[in-house]
């Protein structure tokens, strides 16, 4: 059953880099205490050594054919329930039940197709995950990591939920079969808890990040001033020691709380 092929329509690139999987389970310190929910395991490349390290796996696969080849690969694992196999949408998965409540990370060789679907899911659930390392694809990973320097609406989205970090760059040769893009890792760690206060934001934050990025080559405090006037947002930049030439993209991202809150604030006073 090794011998199975990738299936096109879930986009499926089975990894063959032993340094790339080295580096993803150790961002997350796995340990024989650890449970770790691995989503697309594939043909477990990444399963494996993440149940050498003694931790408990659970595992969510769409594609039925890999489902009865871990089945029969890691017997002994799913035996003794250190491996748990659902043949499930991680979308549509009851993490809370799943894990019994307990904390939990994330790792996986994630679909190009819904990156953005799963860092949305996990980071805003009511039971999010502690850390994740993902594999994704090159220019995801570049933006959310800021490897250019500069902000964008994915970084920022992300910058709400979690702390992330680069980790590596993985050639599209170690996969198969290859995709025709490159990959690369990144970490996510501190993720925040949605029962939290910060979260209280959320609706706030999002409104001025999307808002001073709407029109990208104008100055920000331009665009945002289609959310309150202008004289307010002269006010808060100046309180923050923000150039009203500013971009967005080139604003601090810790700041953006702080512009959040300000827009908050003036809101419950209107």
């Amino acid at each position: 059953m090794n011998n199975l092929h990738a299936k096109k329509s879930l986009g499926q690139n089975f990894l063959k880099s032993k340094k790339a999987i080295t580096t993803m389970i150790e961002s997350v310190g796995t340990n024989e205490s650890s449970l770790v929910v691995e989503i697309g395991p594939g043909k477990g490349a990444l399963t494996g050594p993440l149940l050498e390290t003694g931790a408990t796996v659970i595992a969510y696969e769409l594609d039925e054919r890999m489902i009865q080849l871990l089945e029969e690969k890691f017997k002994p694992y799913t035996s003794s329930k250190k491996l748990i196999l659902h043949h499930t949408d991680i979308l549509e998965a009851d993490l809370l039940g799943d894990t019994q409540g307990r904390q939990y990370s994330i790792v996986a060789n994630i679909p190009y197709y819904i990156t953005g679907m799963i860092l949305r899911t996990m980071l805003s659930h009511d039971h999010p995950p502690m850390n994740m390392s993902l594999l994704m694809q090159k220019e995801v990973a570049y933006r959310i990591t800021r490897q250019d320097g500069k902000n964008s609406i994915l970084s920022l989205a992300v910058d709400f939920y979690a702390d992330a970090r680069y980790e590596m760059l993985v050639k599209k040769q170690y996969f198969n079969p290859s995709p025709k893009v490159d990959s690369a890792i990144i970490s996510l760690f501190n993720i925040r808890n949605k029962s939290k206060d910060y979260h209280a934001l959320e609706k706030e934050y999002f409104q001025v990040v999307k808002q001073a990025f709407s029109q990208k080559r104008k100055k920000a405090i331009n665009n945002l001033s289609q959310l309150a006037p202008k004289e307010f947002w002269k006010h808060v930049f100046a309180s923050l020691e923000i150039s009203d030439a500013e971009r967005a993209e080139n604003i601090p991202h810790q700041l953006w709380l702080s512009l959040a809150s300000a827009f908050r604030d003036w809101t419950n006073d209107q």
